[in-house]
């Protein structure tokens, strides 16, 4: 497992959160088994909203990771999602401290809450803030916490469903990796038709047992770089995935890594100050045709103008371009094959930025199963106040 002994992750920390990277295709494998049974009951709880309402307004909410599994699912359900169906993803923690930006009273509303646990404070309180504030409110939580507040809270509601992930993507670290990717999965089998489906989910279970496998090696290269900063770039749904893949590297580092994210083309409106020849750039390449000219852009800027040290690129593809251009070329496939969805790479992707993050925390001495021993950050977040609203 990533080169290492178990008696190496033992002694290192990394147990938890090395075991939880690499067994992610086996627990995505579960995942799609048991929504096999769940679909038929989400299908009619989910029919039973749609004829009673002629607009939904789906919330797609969590804090943290959770919320970065809804920025990143969001646009690949509104692409297939029926007229009177949308999809916004808000973090609980913006409706927490703003309620009335976000719930609207008099439209039928489904917040669908994407955790781990289920017991963080914002998690909760923004589902008492849809039923104190939206007329008809509706919930579906996906989560890994069978006992959680949230999965309890729905077990005898009627406008309420719960769906859970396998056992296994329960991470027992403090950084979610297979938590983050099984809800991703999950959101995506459960809210797009078949008709829409672009995810061969045979193909997805072997890319990611195939990058796992490889991975290591092109990691160990870039952490030769002794890189002090780190940027993440893509483009779409991709540009949503680099907020994980960079808090990933800050969580397992401590912060002693800065690590950000932009989109690709956004990533010149500023944001490229950062650079400098302590910082790394990992760029996500779309597997669009079209979004592909401007990231490939993107690497070509920065090879030309030498401001960091390394430019990697991510492909599923093999691409002579790609290899040319960047100063590390990583792909999936060594020839031109079947196209692939950049849905497919965001599942795929994540793993290579975790692992990468994992690695670099043991490169720094810090224990990844417990990155913050001080308790500046946890597992189920600690110190939130959740104050009473009064609405007019």
């Amino acid at each position: 497992m990533f080169n290492l002994s178990k008696d190496d992750v033992n002694e290192k920390g990394a147990l938890h959160t090395a075991t939880e990277i690499y067994h992610q295709p086996e627990v995505w494998r579960e995942l799609i088994i048991s929504l096999k049974d769940t679909q038929p009951a989400f299908s009619k709880f989910m029919e039973g909203i749609n004829k009673n309402h002629k607009r939904i307004d789906f919330i797609l909410t969590g804090a943290g990771t959770s919320a970065y599994v809804a920025e990143t699912v969001a646009p690949v359900l509104n692409r297939w999602s029926d007229k009177n169906m949308v999809f916004n993803a808000i973090p609980t923690t913006d409706i927490v401290s703003n309620p009335s930006e976000f719930l609207s009273p008099e439209t039928a509303t489904v917040m669908v809450s994407f955790a781990r646990s289920g017991n963080s404070p914002e998690s909760k309180a923004a589902v008492s803030l849809g039923q104190q504030l939206v007329k008809d409110f509706y919930q579906v939580v996906i989560t890994c916490n069978q006992d959680g507040q949230l999965a309890k809270n729905v077990e005898y509601d009627e406008k309420g469903f719960t769906v859970l992930m396998p056992e296994k993507a329960n991470d027992k670290s403090l950084a979610m990796t297979s938590s983050f990717t099984s809800m991703l999965l999950a959101a995506y089998e459960l809210f797009i038709p078949e008709q829409g489906k672009d995810l061969e989910t045979g193909r997805l279970i072997e890319a990611g047992d195939k990058l796992l496998k490889q991975v290591d090696d092109v990691v160990n290269t870039i952490l030769r770089n002794h890189f002090e900063r780190v940027i993440y770039l893509g483009s779409g749904i991709l540009g949503k995935l680099a907020q994980e893949a960079s808090l990933k590297m800050l969580e397992l580092t401590g912060g002693r890594v800065i690590a950000l994210h932009e989109s690709t083309l956004g990533f010149r409106h500023g944001p490229k100050s950062v650079l400098n020849k302590n910082s790394i750039v990992i760029v996500f390449v779309s597997q669009d045709e079209y979004t592909r000219k401007y990231d490939l852009d993107m690497i070509r800027q920065l090879q030309e103008e030498k401001a960091s040290s390394m430019v990697v690129a991510l492909s599923i593809q093999a691409d002579n371009e790609i290899e040319e251009l960047a100063d590390l070329a990583f792909s999936l496939e060594e020839n031109e094959g079947e196209e692939a969805s950049d849905f497919l790479s965001a599942l795929t992707y994540i793993l290579f930025a975790q692992t990468l993050a994992m690695k670099k925390s043991i490169q720094l001495g810090i224990t990844p199963d417990n990155p913050s021993p001080t308790g500046a950050i946890n597992r189920v977040v600690q110190g939130v106040t959740i104050y009473k609203y009064e609405d007019e």
